[in-house]
């Protein structure tokens, strides 16, 4: 079994070579996907279901780690200065310190985690890149959990926190497989 270099990774975008203004729209293009995920809620106590961690992983998987990173902190900062970007609109001020706030500083980590598998070949086939993307959620709800655990304590953070979204991230991880799946059948290279 031979290494995967970088050369032959699935980073489909492939933007790590592009000029700058390139990978600015890119970066915004992202921050709006993950705006639109974010949108996509179902209202919970003390955390709403959404999109969101979809969006991260995909951004990670297509961007590569850097820049997948760097869109995730823009979207972040996006919000901390007053867009409405996180679910229900939440501002970031707020949204930073209270139950949420360990998943989205989970967010970037993330990115940059799926990404770095993705950029190592780990997301080539789709049972790969399933594993890769249910990692990547799973550690979303370690460090948004642990987050919670010290707002609420641990057995409230696991049946408000965590348990309830377990079922939705293999959900979500299983669509991202097949997203990047679609893209290596169709080709999609915008290198």
């Amino acid at each position: 079994m031979t290494q995967t270099t970088f050369a032959e990774a699935f980073v489909p975008l492939k933007l790590a070579n592009r000029s700058l203004l390139y990978k600015a729209i890119a970066v915004l293009i992202g921050t709006a996907l993950l705006a639109v995920s974010s949108w996509i809620s179902v209202p919970m106590i003390p955390v709403p279901v959404t999109m969101q961690t979809f969006a991260v992983t995909m951004v990670g998987a297509l961007y590569g780690w850097r820049l997948g990173g760097i869109t995730v902190i823009a979207w972040l900062l996006q919000s901390f200065v007053g867009l409405p970007v996180l679910a229900d609109g939440t501002p970031g001020q707020i949204a930073f310190a209270g139950p949420t706030a360990g998943y989205l500083f989970s967010f970037p980590v993330v990115a940059v985690f799926v990404g770095f598998l993705a950029e190592r070949g780990l997301t080539r086939n789709p049972f790969a890149a399933f594993g890769v993307m249910l990692l990547g959620n799973a550690l979303c709800l370690v460090l948004g959990g642990s987050w919670l655990a010290n707002m609420i304590g641990l057995e409230k953070a696991w049946i408000f926190g965590v348990a309830p979204f377990i079922i939705g991230g293999v959900l979500k991880s299983a669509l991202a497989a097949a997203t990047i799946e679609m893209f290596r059948r169709s080709g999609i290279r915008l290198s």
